[in-house]
């Protein structure tokens, strides 16, 4: 059987109903990955675990796989190298210096979100711990604080072509035959501008933070709650209080330097750039912050290097989804589902209407499953040879894919980043899905226009 049709869409359906069930992307993927070669093999379980097992040593036999891992991995390590330096609480300290109004801080954490772009858990975190003091200081609600770090985290690393999201997305690109024969990384570049959600979400945060735009809904009484009693915590969020994390606690006290963070970023984006290869300015940053961090004696060459192992450690959970994504291609191409998508978007989808279409089917289903990194692996290999196919904009159609997905990321209650901004600003996650959506909303609805608009345009 060449194509399984209609079937060939299953194991995907499967995917989004366990990762609505259990919120789990790993477990979904399992499942799925398992139905689709269990399709193949017609139901024979040995047949179909020799067919995993045939589909896996292909994957892991691709260079592409083994360039994201490998970047992925170093992202890990070097993430960890710089908070043991005490490098992002001395960057996070320096700008405390420069906040003192309340228009200053809310702008503050909005610039320092938009820097720590490296890593959108490294961002949540960092910047809850610079600001969170001074907006009190200033009665900003934790709620307000919240939207911000958020709206800097996966946005802000979605649209800065030197991040784990950059590098995955341009991997799936590249899978998805979407890079116009560009490299991975010129792709992506050239993808950033078509980030439509992602731009968006970040360029509203001052405006809305400042008052320019005035906020409305919940927002509006969490502010107004925190300027006329000084609360800047519902009670919800005071009931529930989260303790500090350790990187908080862990250099109180202690002097940090800035510049233990500063120069390995920086090194990262100028090798990129200059090398076209993000690896190679992993590698170089890694080195730096040996030549750094141990004269400084922030740390020993034996932590130096256990720091690189806990990195990797950390980034495990990824690197495995990252492989059962690339082995879920392997099955779907298997079953025939890109030829069938295709065939059926042929005759029902317009090239003009492909890119919102895109975004906005995506981005529901992000929001719904809170699956992200999962949902695109998903997504591009269809996206990419249906653009091809209807002749639609391949840069534009992975902005509206990417854009999609930071959607679910902004505003999926149960997604991580949420869970670790609610922990940066002592907030509820509900508190903050409750004030915040609003506000998400005016973004998303600005950028279904837009994604329509450049359709029909382009």
């Amino acid at each position: 059987m060449d194509t399984f049709g209609v079937f060939s869409l299953i194991p995907v359906l499967v995917i989004i109903v366990f990762a609505v069930i259990t919120r789990d992307t790993f477990i979904s993927l399992v499942v799925g990955v398992a139905v689709g070669f269990l399709m193949v093999s017609s139901g024979n379980p040995v047949d179909a675990f020799n067919g995993l097992l045939d589909g896996l040593y292909t994957v892991m036999a691709e260079s592409n796989t083994a360039w994201v891992l490998m970047l992925c991995g170093l992202f890990g390590s070097l993430i960890m190298l710089m908070r043991e330096s005490g490098g992002v609480l001395g960057f996070s300290r320096l700008a405390q210096k420069y906040l003192k109004t309340r228009k200053s801080s809310v702008v503050g954490a909005w610039i320092l979100g938009i820097i720590v772009f490296v890593d959108d858990y490294l961002n949540c975190l960092a910047v809850g711990a610079a600001v969170r003091d001074i907006t009190d200081k200033h009665r900003v609600s934790r709620e307000m604080l919240a939207y911000i770090i958020n709206s800097t985290g996966v946005t802000v690393c979605a649209i800065i072509p030197f991040s784990t999201w950059s590098a995955f997305m341009g991997a799936q690109m590249e899978t998805a035959d979407m890079t116009g024969g560009l490299s991975v990384t010129s792709a992506y570049i050239h993808t950033v501008p078509f980030v439509i959600y992602g731009w968006l979400a970040v360029l509203l945060v001052p405006f809305f933070a400042t008052g320019i735009l005035p906020v409305f809904g919940p927002m509006k009484k969490a502010e107004q709650r925190a300027l006329e009693t000084g609360k800047v915590l519902s009670e919800e969020s005071s009931a529930a209080l989260v303790d500090l994390p350790d990187e908080e606690k862990k250099f109180e006290g202690k002097k940090c330097r800035a510049l233990n963070f500063l120069l390995p970023i920086l090194l990262v984006c100028i090798l990129t750039i200059s090398a076209d290869d993000i690896l190679v300015g992993l590698f170089a940053a890694i080195a730096l912050c040996f030549v750094m961090y141990i004269p400084q004696r922030l740390m020993s060459v034996k932590r130096f290097f256990g720091c690189i192992m806990d990195g990797l450690v950390d980034m495990f959970p990824t690197l495995v989804i990252i492989i059962l994504s690339y082995t879920l291609i392997e099955v779907n191409g298997q079953l025939g589902l890109i030829d069938f998508v295709v065939g059926v978007a042929l005759k029902t989808v317009s090239p003009a209407l492909l890119p919102v279409t895109v975004f906005v089917v995506i981005g529901l289903l992000s929001f719904a499953s809170g699956s992200f990194w999962g949902l695109a692996a998903i997504a591009f290999p269809i996206v990419g040879p249906l653009a091809a196919a209807l002749d639609a904009n391949l840069f534009l159609c992975a902005g509206a894919l990417i854009s999609a997905v930071c959607f679910g990321g902004h505003i999926c209650m149960y997604s991580d980043t949420v869970i670790l901004t609610s922990a940066s600003t002592q907030s509820t996650n509900a508190e903050y899905f409750r004030t915040a959506a609003p506000l998400v909303a005016v973004p998303f609805a600005a950028s279904i226009v837009i994604f329509l608009a450049l359709g029909i345009l382009m």
